[in-house]
C-alpha cells in the first residue's frame, strides 16, 4: 500500500469552538470544496468537557451510502458523572490486556474483542470480509471515558461489533501517525474533530464514514452508535463499493490538497521579517486586556504565541522602538499574571491544567499535560530574564516542582499525563471531573482552621460554591457549592486588611495550602498515564534546564512558599540529565542511531517520530549551552543527522513527520501548524538555525540550507496565515539575522567560576545567542571541536587561564576582548555592543 506525502496546514491540528454546519453530501465522492477549507481554517480538535458551554457535541457522517445521509448531534448530558467497572472487570478479556498502553490496558476488561493496530486485525478484516471500526483516544481524555462506559462495555454493543466489524483500538499518544491520517480525514470532511475519534475503514484501511463521541441510543430524533452501527453494516453489505470508492477518492483528494514542495529553496525576500510582523499584529487584535490571553472562550495556554510576542519585543526594543516593545511584553506579561492567577493553575500541587472553559481563566478542563509543563515553564523563565519579576520565576518553579513530586519515575523518566476524572471518595465507582481539585467552604474551613477565612478571601471561596464568574464556567450547574482556587483580589489589600505584613501573609497562604494539599493527597488520584513520550520529555528536558542558570538571577532574599520548594537550581539540570539518560538508555538504539516513540514497561512498537527527533534535538542543545557535558551536543548533532536521513525530504524540502516505512499508514505529513505542541517542522528549523551558529564550514552550511529549504516549503503559510504559525515565524526571522552572536567560554567545567559565568551568559533574554563552553585540558571536548568547528578549539588554546574562565562575545566568531569577570560579561551582553 502506497504511503501518500502531505503537508498539513493549520486547519488539522486546531479544536472547533462552535458548531459547525457540515452535512453530508449525496455525491459518492466528497467534493474538492471540503478540502479547500483546509488551508485556512481555523477550526482546532480536542476533547469536551462535560460542563462545556455547548449543549450540543457535533458528530458526523459522510455517506452517500447510508440513505439518508446521517448527521449527528450527541447532546452532552447534564451529569457527565460515569461508573467505572469494577465487580465486572474480568468477566472478559481481549488482546488489549497484552498492551503496554494505559489506554489499551483501560479497555482490556471490554466485551468488544478489540485488536490493537497491527497486521493480525488488518487479516482478520479481509478474511471476514468486514469493515474495521477504529477507535482512537488517550487514557486521560473525559468524552474517551464516557464512550467506554456507555458503549464498550455494554453487551448489546459489544455483539453488534464483534459480529460485524473488527474493532481496533488505538492510543494516540502512541501512534500518533495512524490519528493523523484519520483525524485529517474526520477534520477535513466535516470540519470539526476530537477524541474520541471514531473512524470506519474498509478492510484496506480506506477511510469510509466517521466522527467523534457517539451516545449509545437514540435521543431527541437523532440515531444513537447502535443504530449507526448497524446502518453501516447493511451499507457494507448493499452499497459498497460506492463506500470504498468514497473512501479511496477521500485519500486521494487529501493527497492532492495537502501535498507541498518548495517553489524555491529559500523564502522571497523580506517574508521573514513581514510574517512575524503580521503574526504579532494578529496576536494583538485578538488580546484580551480584561483577562489576558489571546482569543476567547474556552482559552488554551498556546505557549508559541507569547513566545512569538516576546521574541518580537526583543526585536523592536533592539531597534529602538520601546514603545512597541513594552506594550508587546505587557501583553504576554498580563496573560500570564492571569494564568497563574487563575484555576486553571493548580494552586495547591502546582502546574496547569489543560485550558480554561471560561474567558477569566477560572474553571479549566482538569487534566494536566506534560508538554504544557515544559512549554509554559519556559515562557515564564523568558518573562522573568526580561523583567527580573520573582513573580514569573516562582511560577516557573511551581511548574517543575509540580513535576519532580508528582511526574518523575524511579529511573528519571518523565510521565505523560494526569486525568481530569477520579472517584469522588474512596469507596466511589463513579468518576467525577475535578473532584480531586475541588472544595467546599466547609472543607476549607476544616482543613485550614486558624486562617480560613484569610484564605478564603484570597481565593474567592464561598458557600454557594464560586463558578460563577462566566456563563461559561458552570452552565451545568456540575459544582454547586464547589470552588475552583482563584486569585481576585491583590494580596497587599487583604494582608493589610488582616494587620499582617506581606511576608507573613505569603507565609499563610503557603501553609495553608500546604494543609489542603495534605488532605488532598487522602483523596482517590486520578489517573496517572505513566507512559514516556521522547517528545514530551525533550520540551521539559528544556526548561528543567534552562531553569538550572536562569533561576540563578533570583534576589537572594527570595521566599519561597509552598507548593514551591525553593529548590538550588543546579537540581533542575540533574533532572534533566537523568531524563535524557533514560531515553538513551530504554529508547535510542546507537547501532541503527534511531529512537523509539514512547516507553512503558519496555519500548513502544511505534518508531521514533519527528517530534521525537527535533524536541529531543532542542532539549539537548538547552542542556549543553546551560552547562551540559559535550556528549549532550554530540548526541544532538548525531540524531540530526538521523533526522535528515530519515524524515527530510532532500527534493522538496521540509521534514515529513514519520519514516514512512510503515505501509498501514496512508498519509506521510508535513506538519507546520504551531498548536497546544509545536510543530515538529518549526522546532527543526530553530534547531537548525542554532546548530549553525555552532559550527562552520560545510556542515553549518548544510545545517543553513537545510533551514531556507524547510522554510521555503511554507512560504505561503508564513505569507497568508502566519498567526497559525507563531514559532516557525521566529525561526523565520531567526535564519535572517544578520550575524550570529556567540559566547565562548574557556575554562574548567567544574569550577565556580565557569558556573558563574553560565549564570551571566544566560541571564539575559536573547533567543538569537549561542553560549559555548571548553575546557581546554579535556582532550573529547577539544577534539570535538577541532573536527567541528576549529575556531573553537583554537580560542580554547590561545585564552587557557589558569584557575580561571576566559568570555569571549563574538559575531560570526569574530570576538571582542575577552573578559573574566561574570558581572563585566553580564553588562557586555545587556549593553547592545556585543
Amino acid at each position: 500500500m502506497a504511503t501518500r506525502n502531505l503537508l498539513v496546514p493549520s486547519a488539522l491540528s486546531r479544536t472547533t469552538n462552535s458548531i459547525n454546519s457540515c452535512y453530508a453530501t449525496n455525491s459518492p465522492n466528497p467534493s474538492n470544496s471540503m478540502f479547500s477549507r483546509l488551508l485556512f481554517s481555523s477550526s482546532k480538535l480536542s476533547h469536551f468537557r462535560p460542563n462545556s458551554p455547548l449543549k450540543f457535541r457535533p458528530i458526523f457522517l459522510l455517506s452517500s451510502a447510508l440513505n439518508p445521509p446521517i448527521r449527528v448531534f450527541a447532546m452532552a448530558g447534564k451529569d457527565q458523572t460515569f461508573t467505572t467497572s469494577t465487580s465486572h472487570q474480568n468477566k472478559h478479556t481481549n488482546r488489549l490486556a497484552s498492551e503496554h498502553s494505559p489506554y489499551l490496558l483501560q479497555h482490556a476488561h471490554n466485551p468488544v474483542n478489540w485488536y490493537p493496530w497491527g497486521e493480525e486485525a488488518f487479516e482478520q478484516a479481509r478474511q471476514r470480509d468486514v469493515p474495521i471500526f477504529l477507535s482512537i483516544g488517550y487514557s486521560t481524555c473525559h468524552w474517551c471515558h464516557v464512550m467506554e462506559v456507555e458503549s464498550f462495555e455494554d453487551d448489546g454493543v459489544a455483539k453488534l461489533l464483534n459480529d460485524g466489524f473488527i474493532s481496533i483500538k488505538v492510543d494516540r499518544e502512541e501512534r500518533p501517525d495512524v490519528d493523523k491520517v484519520y483525524m485529517t480525514y474526520v477534520q477535513a470532511l466535516y470540519g470539526s474533530g476530537g477524541w474520541p475519534l471514531s473512524v470506519f475503514l474498509s478492510p484496506d484501511l480506506k477511510p469510509l464514514m466517521g466522527g467523534t463521541y457517539f451516545p449509545p441510543d437514540d435521543k431527541y430524533g437523532r440515531p444513537g452508535f447502535k443504530t449507526i452501527l448497524r446502518k453501516v453494516e447493511e451499507a457494507w453489505e448493499s452499497k459498497r463499493e460506492v463506500l470504498v470508492k468514497s473512501g479511496t477518492f477521500a485519500i486521494e483528494q487529501l493527497s492532492e490538497a495537502l501535498s507541498a514542495t518548495a517553489l524555491s529553496d529559500k523564502l522571497s525576500e523580506g517574508l521573514a521579517q513581514s510574517a512575524l510582523r503580521d503574526c504579532t499584529k494578529s496576536l494583538a487584535e485578538s488580546y484580551d486586556p480584561k483577562y489576558g490571553g489571546f482569543g476567547s472562550a474556552p482559552k488554551f495556554p498556546r505557549p508559541s504565541e507569547p513566545q512569538a510576542m516576546i521574541y518580537e519585543s526583543k526585536k523592536l526594543w533592539d531597534l529602538g522602538k520601546t514603545s512597541e516593545a513594552e506594550q508587546h511584553l505587557k501583553m504576554v506579561s498580563f496573560s500570564l499574571q492571569c494564568m497563574a492567577r487563575g484555576g486553571v493553575h493548580d494552586h495547591v500541587g502546582g502546574g496547569f491544567h489543560r485550558y480554561s472553559v471560561d474567558e477569566c481563566w477560572h474553571v479549566p478542563h482538569f487534566e494536566k499535560m506534560l508538554y504544557d509543563q515544559g512549554q509554559l515553564a519556559n515562557v515564564y523563565l523568558d518573562v522573568f530574564s526580561i523583567t527580573k519579576d520573582v513573580f514569573y520565576s516562582c511560577v516557573a518553579r511551581d511548574i517543575l516542582d509540580y513535576l519532580r513530586r508528582d511526574m518523575i519515575g524511579p529511573n528519571g523518566e518523565i510521565f505523560s499525563a494526569e486525568d481530569a476524572d477520579s472517584a469522588e471518595s474512596e469507596n466511589s465507582t463513579k468518576k467525577k471531573e475535578g473532584a480531586f481539585y475541588v472544595w467546599s467552604n466547609n472543607e476549607v474551613d476544616d482543613i485550614v482552621g486558624e486562617h480560613a477565612s484569610l484564605f478564603k478571601e484570597h481565593y474567592y471561596i464561598k458557600k454557594s460554591g464560586n463558578c460563577d464568574l462566566s456563563s461559561r464556567s458552570d452552565p451545568d450547574k456540575e459544582f454547586k457549592g464547589k470552588n475552583v482556587l482563584i486569585e481576585r483580589n491583590n494580596a497587599d489589600t487583604i494582608a493589610s486588611k488582616y494587620g499582617i505584613p506581606l511576608e507573613n501573609y505569603h507565609q499563610i497562604l503557603g501553609a495553608s495550602r500546604k494543609k489542603l494539599f495534605d488532605a488532598r493527597s487522602k483523596r482517590p488520584r486520578p489517573h496517572l498515564d505513566d507512559k514516556v513520550i521522547v517528545s514530551w520529555n525533550g520540551l521539559v528536558v528544556s526548561s528543567f534546564a534552562r531553569a538550572s542558570k536562569i533561576l540563578k538571577n533570583e534576589p537572594d532574599v527570595t521566599k519561597f512558599n509552598f507548593p514551591v520548594a525553593g529548590t538550588d537550581p543546579q537540581e533542575y539540570m540533574e533532572v534533566a540529565k537523568r531524563s535524557l539518560e533514560f531515553i538513551k538508555e530504554n529508547l535510542y538504539n546507537p547501532q541503527s542511531r534511531r529512537l523509539q516513540h514512547s516507553f512503558r514497561k519496555g519500548p513502544s512498537k511505534a518508531p521514533g517520530f519527528l517530534d521525537d527527533y527535533a524536541f529531543l534535538i532542542s532539549g539537548l542543545l538547552d542542556v549543553y549551552e546551560y552547562g551540559g557535558e559535550i556528549s549532550w551536543l554530540s548526541w544532538a548533532v548525531e540524531l540530526q543527522e538521523t533526522q535528515d536521513e530519515v524524515f527530510l525530504d532532500k527534493t522538496g524540502g521540509g521534514y515529513f513527520n514519520t519514516t514512512g516505512e510503515d505501509d498501514s499508514v496512508l498519509l506521510r505529513v508535513k506538519e507546520d501548524h504551531d498548536g497546544a505542541e509545536p510543530s515538529g517542522n518549526s522546532v527543526s528549523a530553530i534547531n537548525l538555525v542554532r546548530l549553525a551558529s555552532m559550527f562552520t564550514g560545510e556542515r553549518s552550511d548544510r545545517y543553513k540550507q537545510n533551514a531556507e529549504h524547510l522554510l521555503a516549503v511554507f512560504e505561503k503559510r508564513l505569507k497568508e496565515a502566519p498567526v497559525a504559525v507563531p514559532l516557525m515565524c521566529c525561526a523565520a526571522d531567526m535564519l535572517v539575522v544578520p550575524s550570529k552572536k556567540q559566547v565562548v567560554l574557556v575554562g574548567k567545567k567544574a569550577s565556580p567560576q565557569m558556573e558563574h559565568m553560565l549564570v551571566s551568559a544566560h541571564a539575559s533574554y536573547d533567543p538569537n545567542k549561542t553560549v559555548i563552553h571548553i575546557d581546554p585540558s579535556d582532550e573529547e571536548e577539544m577534539g570535538f571541536w577541532e573536527e567541528k568547528n576549529p575556531n573553537i578549539s583554537a580560542m580554547a588554546k590561545s585564552n587557557a587561564v589558569a584557575e580561571n574562565v576566559v568570555a569571549l562575545v563574538c559575531r560570526d566568531f569574530a570576538c571582542k576582548a575577552p573578559v573574566m569577570d561574570p558581572k563585566s560579561l553580564g553588562a557586555l551582553l545587556l549593553s547592545g555592543k556585543a
